[in-house]
């Protein structure tokens, strides 16, 4: 499948101009290991090394949807990997928005660093993911690109009020989790959207 293909078949599932814009502007090759390129635009999750994915573009363009991202946003992703997501990000919160990536695997790291370095509103740390970056906090929106059982405690106090978070949640390793969306309202967080039957690998404890 080629970038046009993919971007049709997006379209055609009915994402927002803004999500399909960002698609067209990244390219999902600079973040996948060369002997996989071949495959970049395929509608697949691709192995990125570390025994970690590149969520298949469906996914992706699910949960940024689920997000409503607008711009001049700040952002937060947890399990950043090889930092395509965030690179999409990036470029729907625009000029005037950041986007932050959170990832425990120091190669993986390095890797991201190297393909975002002319992403200049996007900043990635090598921290574990379950407490967040309080340093960079209040967020407008954070995602989590692994799977939990659960929301993880120390993040919801990094998300703004009227914030939303999305992620995906279930028993890690089991055959598949629901991608959720929570908004926060008055400190607590309020179940907004829930999409069953994906698989992603699990936020590492």
């Amino acid at each position: 499948m080629e970038r046009d293909e993919l971007l049709q078949s997006l379209k055609k599932r009915g994402f927002s101009k803004e999500i399909l814009d960002a698609f067209s502007k990244v390219k999902r090759e600079d973040f996948i290991p060369k002997e996989s390129r071949i495959f970049a635009y395929e509608d697949t999750s691709l192995p990125i090394g570390e025994g970690q994915s590149i969520s298949q573009p469906y996914t992706i363009a699910t949960m940024l949807s689920m997000l409503k991202l607008e711009t001049g946003m700040k952002v937060l992703e947890i399990g950043s990997g090889s930092g395509y997501v965030l690179a999409l990000m990036s470029k729907v919160v625009g000029s005037k928005g950041k986007a932050f990536g959170l990832e425990i695997r120091k190669q993986l790291v390095q890797q991201s660093k190297t393909s975002l370095k002319d992403y200049k509103n996007v900043e990635v740390f090598y921290a574990h993911g379950k407490a967040g970056l309080k340093q960079k906090a209040p967020f407008d929106r954070i995602i989590i690109s692994a799977a939990a059982s659960e929301i993880p405690k120390k993040i919801v106090p990094q998300l703004k009020e009227k914030g939303i978070i999305a992620a995906p949640l279930g028993r890690p390793y089991e055959f598949s989790q629901s991608l959720v969306s929570y908004e926060k309202v008055k400190g607590k967080l309020i179940l907004k959207e829930k999409h069953d039957g994906f698989l992603f690998v699990p936020l590492i404890d």
